[in-house]
């Protein structure tokens, strides 16, 4: 099998500041990776560890180069601003990483709307603008890719009867990356999702114990060690690598992946 190395390539991670973007942004620190951390906290929060730069300084430490950006995703200049940063800091984006989301596992009645708007402008939304403006960086890469951390597409009415507001948000991040898999193909931007059991282990901790939608991410899930050796695959015919790893806890959501 191919290698596949993250030397001197740079990722543009949102959310990275904790949890499972903090995670995939340490483990590409370890091969000596460029992250730009774009992700809205500067202050430490008791309740909510990490920040920019706490998250910093551990990629640095771990072997990486590290660019805080205070970026909320919701706003596109902010996500222009930091794109802009990132290409002038490393000189260029090999790689986006769609990470940040916001979660309510909260049946219909029980949604308020300000948590439906906000699941749709960082999920799907976020997804779509900090896509759009990574493409221009990304097409000049030897290698590039998107990575979105959203479900296969399945329309069966149990993924949505729960939670339909949560579902909706995320679908639309997995339709990024039906739909730009294809446009971009020309390209050679390979968009791929990632789908494994530490976001649906997320989910099912917030729903039963009913903390904070964000505390979840604070835990140092298995996710962390298992991603490069376990998850990652290179394709010989294509030279590209994508993600894929089935989930123990949700068989049933597969990640899905370009045909590239």
């Amino acid at each position: 099998m191919e290698t596949f190395s993250l030397k001197g390539k740079t990722l543009f991670i949102t959310g990275a500041s904790r949890g499972i973007g903090l995670a995939i942004a340490l483990r590409a620190a370890r091969e000596g990776a460029n992250v730009a951390i774009a992700a809205k906290t500067v202050e430490p929060n008791p309740k909510l560890p990490g920040t920019i730069y706490t998250a910093a300084q551990e990629i640095e430490a771990a072997g990486g180069s590290a660019l805080p950006l205070q970026c909320d995703i919701r706003f596109e200049e902010q996500v222009q601003e930091a794109v802009a940063k990132t290409v002038a800091q490393f000189g260029g984006i090999d790689v986006c990483i769609n990470n940040a989301s916001a979660i309510s596992i909260t049946p219909t009645t029980q949604t308020d709307m300000k948590r439906y708007d906000l699941m749709n402008q960082i999920n799907a939304r976020g997804t779509f603008v900090c896509s759009k403006a990574t493409i221009p960086h990304l097409a000049k890469a030897e290698n590039p890719h998107i990575l979105n951390l959203a479900p296969p597409l399945d329309m069966q009415a149990r993924w949505f009867k729960n939670h339909v507001a949560y579902t909706m948000a995320k679908f639309g991040m997995s339709m990024c990356t039906l739909g730009m898999s294809a446009e971009l193909a020309e390209q050679g931007i390979a968009v791929n999702s990632l789908w494994r059991f530490a976001t649906c282990l997320a989910a099912i901790r917030w729903r039963a114990c009913r903390v904070s939608p964000r505390s979840w991410a604070t835990q140092r899930l298995p996710f962390c060690t298992a991603l490069p050796e376990n998850a990652r695959e290179t394709s010989s015919s294509t030279k590209r690598c994508w993600l894929r790893r089935a989930s123990p806890i949700c068989p049933r959501m597969p990640t899905i992946r370009s045909r590239r």
